[in-house]
């Protein structure tokens, strides 16, 4: 069977990071954020221990098997994800969020703008799901080609 033949597969990868964000845009007055973001308008920010769903799709290879080399993915979610937000306040120390609310829709945006260009020609992305905790989560699946 050649990898024309076989229907696409989706592998998924799993991984967490802890961050801390405030819900805060400075074309508001403070008034104004505080209504709109409620107690997560704190000054001091809160944290959260995400859990990132990664899942690329693909023609599955007839030589490795593989749709992606785990290692690869892991190595990829490693440099663009995990060293950018673990342990990190987004709105004071991940680029791109001095003027954007790092809500959870909007991290799970910036991170399917970071990894789709990352991936191997052979696979594309196609989900980015990610949790702010158990019960809320966002899935992000870029733009529609």
């Amino acid at each position: 069977m050649t990898p024309s033949e076989t229907p696409p597969t989706y592998l998924s990868r799993r991984l967490r990071f802890s961050s801390a964000h405030r819900y805060h845009h400075p074309d508001l007055s403070d008034e104004e954020n505080r209504q709109v973001f409620g107690a997560c308008n704190n000054p001091y920010g809160h944290g959260h221990n995400y859990e990132l769903e990664v899942t690329v799709t693909g023609q599955v290879d007839p030589v490795t098997g593989m749709v992606m080399n785990l290692v690869d993915l892991d190595r990829i979610l490693q440099t663009e994800i995990v060293k950018r937000f673990d342990h990190r306040f987004i709105n004071h120390e991940v680029e791109g969020f001095e003027r954007t609310v790092p809500t959870t829709e909007n991290l799970a945006i910036a991170i399917w703008r970071l990894l789709e260009d990352k991936l191997p020609e052979h696979c594309e992305l196609h989900r980015v799901r990610l949790y702010e905790d158990p019960d809320l989560y966002v899935d992000c699946y870029g733009e529609r080609r």
